[in-house]
């Protein structure tokens, strides 16, 4: 949709499809910070004071959405009252979603970070099928490892342990919750897939 630093010429709502919000750093790390779901804004720059988008928007699944040109943003905030209530909800939920990240980071081991990544998505995103609650769109190890601040490595042998325990399933970039129970407590104490 849009590359970290472009100019923030327009705003979206996404209809339906998820969109993840990822960031570079300056030696060309990527960083995946948050899932967007349907029915939220995103691109909304000007909400936090800034004519660049801080992060790119790239669709994890097909999209349908709706944006319009940053010029008609203060004539939707003086004409919507409810778009400025949406802008306001949004930014403080994005807001909590980043804040509980960066408690994650700094207070959790990496096994507890990837179960709660998973949990979240899960709960985000998730559709019921005979394997467990998958999550909605495709998802790699790779992506996943750079969501929790794990290795590539690390992430591989988690997910291998937690499938082989009959907590995770994994199929063809698919990832299902067969054990959200188990998941739950990994997220809280780590210890291993036998926990």
């Amino acid at each position: 949709m849009f590359t970290q630093g472009d100019e923030a010429a327009r705003f979206f709502l996404l209809l339906d499809g998820y969109i993840r919000v990822e960031r570079l750093t300056a030696e060309g790390d990527r960083v995946v910070q948050l899932h967007i779901p349907p029915g939220q804004l995103f691109g909304i720059a000007r909400a936090l004071g800034r004519d660049t988008y801080p992060a790119s928007a790239v669709a994890a699944a097909d999209c349908v959405m709706l944006w319009w040109p940053a010029s008609l943003w203060d004539a939707f905030e003086a004409r919507y009252p409810g778009f400025s209530a949406e802008v306001h909800r949004t930014v403080g939920q994005r807001f909590e979603e980043i804040n509980s990240r960066v408690m994650e980071l700094a207070t959790q081991q990496v096994e507890q970070r990837v179960a709660s990544a998973l949990l979240r998505l899960s709960r985000q995103s998730g559709r019921q099928t005979d394997s467990g609650v998958e999550i909605a769109f495709p998802i790699t190890r790779k992506i996943i490892s750079e969501m929790t601040g794990g290795t590539l490595h690390s992430v591989s042998r988690l997910l291998a342990a937690w499938e082989k325990a009959r907590i995770v399933e994994s199929r063809h970039r698919h990832i299902s919750v067969r054990d959200p129970a188990r998941l739950e407590a990994l997220s809280r104490t780590g210890g291993g897939a036998q926990a």
